[in-house]
């Protein structure tokens, strides 16, 4: 059945780009599999030579509309570290309280929209019943409290204009802090009720690679180690030379293997990791879920990412409850020349700087995007998902679909994280 076959997906679009996807099948067998990424060569790497660190970091958050604050961020730490500026507390805790807003709003927006339709046996949410569309209206709260989250924080929720290189330019007042208390606690219900959803998710496909994430003694996105699945610890400063550049030429973003061998990045990895450092709320609430932890059922980062969320508003209440915010200056930048790295953790997965700055102007720099890193696994594993699904006679439609769904899993940073994909089998 389908023994001489090639499947063909074209033209994915999303606000980062495309992608297509084709499959070559001969005698039953899967020959080859390319997941074309087409960034349409936006050469965000060259674009930021010649550039004044004052200028850098809102100009690079456009690389990105969902994550334009974890690329913002994760610049200016690499800025810091170059020009050995020390951010005070305060500004570390608005930074945690800006990535948890962005975690949150991103999570919803993949889980609610994208992946609660695979769920319940539909292709969209609005094919939604009244009661199926609570669900929805639901997941459009709980994304509105971290929309406010980052407003009060960062001054938007996409493109921010409050951080700065050492400090932030604003910051919260009193009211805000107690109206985004409130809208937290509110939809706090809402995400134990979604990782219930995806706890029972029959869906399953099994990874055997290796794990990589930030971790640290508390969970969060902006401070920590690299760690793998092994247990080592790398340096931030030896991240790159752990990475080995895979050239796929049919595809314009380059892939990543770490220590010669496909990896992936994200909140699956960041749980298998570090689940123990979450919040104590979200450990007490989401205990009977953590067991399913660690898991290589890549499935399961739809789950990791639903927990993520509560871990997002315990930690962010506690911060807002346990903060008095008060305007600080722009500190003092005495150098103006040094090399440095900045590593965070994006909504879907590490996230990798390393700018050379001389008289406060960027020479060159290294950018390492999650979906780049997730890439050349995703490609093996939609291989293997063809191949098993073949062996097992399943039809050409539902391989359709098994595809896309294994696809959003990754919650890749391109159009094939949604559901309108146009897919084409072509008999030979």
């Amino acid at each position: 059945m389908h023994s001489e076959s090639d499947i063909t997906i074209n033209n994915l679009s999303k606000i980062e780009g495309h992608a297509s996807l084709s499959v070559k099948i001969r005698n039953g067998k899967v020959l080859s599999t390319k997941l074309r990424i087409t960034e349409n060569k936006r050469f965000y790497t060259q674009a930021v030579r010649g550039l004044s660190i004052d200028n850098i970091p809102s100009i690079v958050s456009r690389i990105c509309g969902t994550c334009s604050l974890s690329h913002m961020i994760c610049c200016i730490k690499a800025i810091e570290n170059a020009l050995g500026v020390e951010p005070s507390e305060q500004t570390i805790i608005q930074r945690h309280l800006s990535m948890n807003a962005t975690i949150l709003r991103d999570h919803a927006m993949h889980l609610y929209f994208f992946c609660l339709p695979d769920e319940f046996g539909y292709d969209s949410v609005l094919e939604f019943d009244n009661k199926k569309m609570r669900i929805v209206k639901q997941g459009l709260n709980v994304k509105k409290a971290a929309n406010n989250l980052a407003v009060i924080t960062a001054g938007r929720a996409v493109h921010a204009l409050y951080p700065r290189v050492g400090y932030f330019s604003n910051v919260p007042t009193e009211e805000q802090v107690k109206k985004s208390i409130k809208e937290l606690a509110l939809v706090r219900e809402n995400v134990i009720s979604l990782i219930d959803i995806f706890a029972n998710s029959e869906f399953k496909f099994y990874c055997s690679a290796r794990n990589v994430a930030l971790v640290d003694e508390k969970f969060n996105f902006i401070n920590g180690k690299i760690m793998d699945s092994d247990g080592s610890i790398i340096e931030e400063k030896d991240f790159s030379k752990r990475l080995h550049r895979v050239v796929l030429p049919y595809s314009q973003a380059t892939g990543f293997k770490f220590k010669g061998s496909e990896y992936i990045v994200g909140a699956l990895s960041r749980i298998n990791l570090n689940c123990d450092a979450l919040h104590k709320d979200t450990l007490r609430d989401a205990s009977d879920y953590l067991t399913f932890f660690p898991s290589s059922n890549i499935f399961n980062n739809n789950l990791a990412q639903a927990i993520e969320m509560l871990h997002c508003i315990d930690s962010s209440i506690e911060l807002l409850e346990t903060t008095d915010f008060k305007q600080e200056n722009q500190p003092e930048i005495n150098a103006s020349s040094g090399k440095g790295i900045g590593v965070i953790e994006a909504p879907r997965g590490t996230l990798f700087y390393e700018l050379n700055i001389k008289n406060k102007v960027v020479q060159d720099g290294l950018l390492v995007i999650p979906t780049a890193q997730n890439q050349v696994n995703m490609e093996r594993d939609i291989s293997e998902l063809v191949q098993q699904n073949l062996d097992k006679g399943i039809d050409k439609h539902t391989i359709y679909h098994n595809i896309e769904k294994l696809i959003r899993a990754y919650d890749p940073c391109m159009s094939c994280a949604s559901h309108f994909l146009k897919l084409k089998w072509v008999e030979s």
